[in-house]
C-alpha cells in the first residue's frame, strides 16, 4: 500500500476517523495497529526486523537512563548502534561489499567465487533505523527522557504518515505530539487537505509523468545522445524533487489533518545559491541528523579547515552509502563534498573578486548567476544518481563530453518520446508546480499561513487545476516512490 494508491484512499480516511472518535486512551493504540498494517502491506514477512530494532533500542535506553556507571552506558549504546547498523549493513550493503570485493580481485588477476545473497530490502529500513539510533542517542547525552511504554515507543519508530521515506523525526518533536490528546480541527483539515493535494500532484502528475521521458534516455544509455542525457538529467531533477517532496507532502498533510505537525523536509532547494545552501533546504531531515549525530561528534569546523574538509567528505560520502548499495550513489555523495569544500573554501575570494569587479553579491544578477551555478552542479551529480551502473554512467559522460553531439534537437526529442503534445504538457506542470511551491508554505509561521489560506481566483484556480489534472492522470497511480529504496 503506498500513498498514491487506492488501498491508501480507503486506508487513511478510516483511521482519521477512528482517531477522531475514539476515547484519548485508545488513540495511540489504533494508531500502533494501522501503522504495522501499513508496514506489513508492503513486508509482512519483514516486520521482525522493525520490531527488533524497536526493542533492542527500547531496553538499552532503558538500562543508559538507569544507569550513572558510564561504561555500562556506552556497552549499551555500542550494542544498539551495533545491531541497528549491522542488520542495515546485511540487507543492504552485504551484496554490494561481496561484489565489490569479487570485483577488486577479479581486477587483479584472481578468480573469487562470488557470494552474494537473495535478500529483500526491507522498506525504509534506513529511514526507522536512523529514527530508533536518534532515540538512543538523545537518551544517552540527556536530551531526553526514557518512554517506559514500549508500545507507545513503537508507534514512535513505526508511525505511518512517515515510516517508509521520512521525515526522519526526532523523539522530542513527535512524541509529545502522540501523546496529544488531538481533536478535530478544521483549520488542521484545510491546511493537511492542501498539503495532501500538493503531495499527489507532485508525484502523480508531475514525478510519474516525465519519468517516462528520463527513463527512455537513462534506461538506454548505449543509445542516448549528449542532448538527450542533458534534457533527461534536467527533468531527472524535478522528477525527484516532486516524488520526495510530494511523499513528504502527503506524509505532512496526512499527520497535519490529526493535529500532528511533522518537520519540514524541503525548502525550494532549487533556488539555493550554493550547494551548502542546498543541503540546508533538501531532506532537511537526513541533513540536520548528520550534522548532530556525526559532522559534529567528528569534531564540526572546531579542529581546522583539513580536519573539517575531512568531516564534509565523511558525511557525504556516508550520506551516499545511505542513500543506495552501489559505488554511482557513493560517487554522487563524493561530488556533493567536494562541491561544498570548494565553495566554502573560495567563498570568501569569490565575494572579494566581486567586490572589486563593482558587483554586490546580493544583487539579483549574482544571485541568478549563483542559483544557475547550483542547479547545474547539482543536476551534474543527479546523472551518477539515476544512472543504473557505473558501466551506464561512463557511457553517459563519454558521450556528454566526447561523442554524442551528433544528433540532432528534432532526432533526440523523437527518441525520448517528447512530442508537442508532451512537451507543452511537460511545462505546463512544471509551471503549475512552481506557482504551487509559491502557494504553499511549508511550516506554520504566519506568513505561512497566509500563504496557505489566502483567497482570490487565481489562488482558487491553482488549487483547481490540481485536482483536476491529479483526477485526470490518476491512472499512473502505481508507481512506487524513489526513496522506498533507500
Amino acid at each position: 500500500m503506498t500513498f498514491n494508491s487506492w488501498e491508501f484512499l480507503l486506508f487513511y480516511p478510516a483511521v482519521a476517523l477512528l482517531y477522531f472518535v475514539l476515547p484519548k486512551k485508545t488513540k495511540w493504540i489504533m494508531l500502533l495497529i494501522a501503522s504495522y498494517f501499513f508496514y506489513m502491506c508492503y513486508q509482512a514477512e519483514l516486520v521482525f526486523l522493525i520490531v527488533g530494532t524497536t526493542l533492542i533500542s527500547w531496553i538499552a535506553s532503558i538500562i543508559i537512563e538507569e544507569n550513572d556507571n558510564k561504561l555500562i552506558r556506552r556497552l549499551c549504546l555500542t550494542l544498539t548502534l551495533v545491531v541497528c547498523f549491522g542488520v542495515l549493513f546485511f540487507y543492504k550493503y552485504f551484496n554490494f561489499l561481496s561484489g565489490s570485493v569479487t570485483g577488486l580481485i577479479e581486477y587483479f588477476g584472481g578468480t573469487p567465487s562470488s557470494v552474494e545473497l537473495d535478500l529483500i530490502l526491507p522498506v525504509g529500513i534506513s529511514f526507522y533505523t536512523f529514527q530508533t539510533l536518534s532515540y538512543v542517542i538523545d537518551v544517552y547525552r540527556g536530551d531526553v527522557k526514557c518512554e517506559r511504554n514500549f508500545f507507545f515507543y513503537a508507534l514512535f519508530v513505526s508511525f505511518f504518515p512517515q515510516l517508509v521515506a521520512g521525515p526522519i523525526e526526532r523523539p522530542n518533536n513527535l512524541m509529545p505530539q502522540l501523546k496529544e490528546a488531538h481533536k478535530f480541527d478544521y483549520d488542521n483539515f484545510v491546511k493537511g487537505g492542501k498539503h495532501m493535494l500538493v503531495g499527489f500532484f507532485k508525484k502523480v502528475c508531475v514525478a510519474d509523468y516525465i519519468a517516462v521521458f528520463v527513463n527512455s534516455v537513462y534506461n538506454n544509455a548505449d543509445e542516448a545522445s549528449a542532448l538527450g542525457i542533458i534534457i533527461a538529467t534536467l527533468l531527472f531533477a524535478v522528477q525527484i524533487y516532486c516524488d520526495f517532496s510530494g511523499y513528504t507532502d502527503i506524509a505532512i498533510g496526512c499527520a497535519r489533518i490529526m493535529g500532528i505537525k511533522l518537520m519540514k523536509n524541503f525548502d525550494h532547494p532549487y533556488t539555493a545559491t550554493s550547494v551548502k545552501e542546498f543541503w540546508s533546504r533538501w531532506h532537511i531531515s537526513l541533513s540536520s541528523w548528520f550534522k548532530d549525530y556525526l559532522y559534529i561528534p567528528l569534531g564540526g569546523n572546531r579542529r581546522g579547515k583539513a580536519r573539517q574538509i575531512f568531516n564534509v567528505m565523511v558525511v557525504f560520502l556516508v550520506s551516499g552509502l545511505w542513500h543506495g548499495a552501489a559505488w554511482t550513489f557513493v560517487i554522487w555523495g563524493a561530488l556533493h563534498g567536494v562541491f561544498q569544500v570548494i565553495g566554502t573554501l573560495t567563498w570568501k575570494k569569490r565575494n572579494a573578486l566581486l567586490g572589486k569587479m563593482g558587483f554586490s553579491e546580493k544583487s539579483v544578477g549574482i544571485v541568478l548567476l549563483r542559483r544557475f551555478m547550483t542547479v547545474l552542479l547539482v543536476s551534474f551529480a543527479w546523472l551518477f544518481f539515476r544512472a543504473n551502473s557505473m558501466s551506464d554512467a561512463a557511457v553517459l559522460l563519454k558521450k556528454l563530453f566526447s561523442t554524442g553531439w551528433g544528433v540532432g534537437f528534432t532526432e533526440t526529442l523523437s527518441a525520448m518520446g517528447l512530442t508537442l503534445t508532451s512537451i507543452i504538457m511537460s511545462v505546463l506542470l512544471i509551471l503549475t508546480l512552481f506557482m504551487v511551491d509559491k502557494l504553499l508554505h511549508y511550516d506554520d509561521s504566519p506568513d505561512g499561513s497566509a500563504v496557505l489560506t489566502r483567497g482570490g481566483s487565481f489562488v482558487y484556480f491553482i488549487w483547481i487545476v490540481m485536482f483536476v489534472w491529479a483526477i485526470l492522470l490518476s491512472k499512473s497511480m502505481s508507481g512506487t516512490f524513489i526513496y522506498f529504496q533507500f
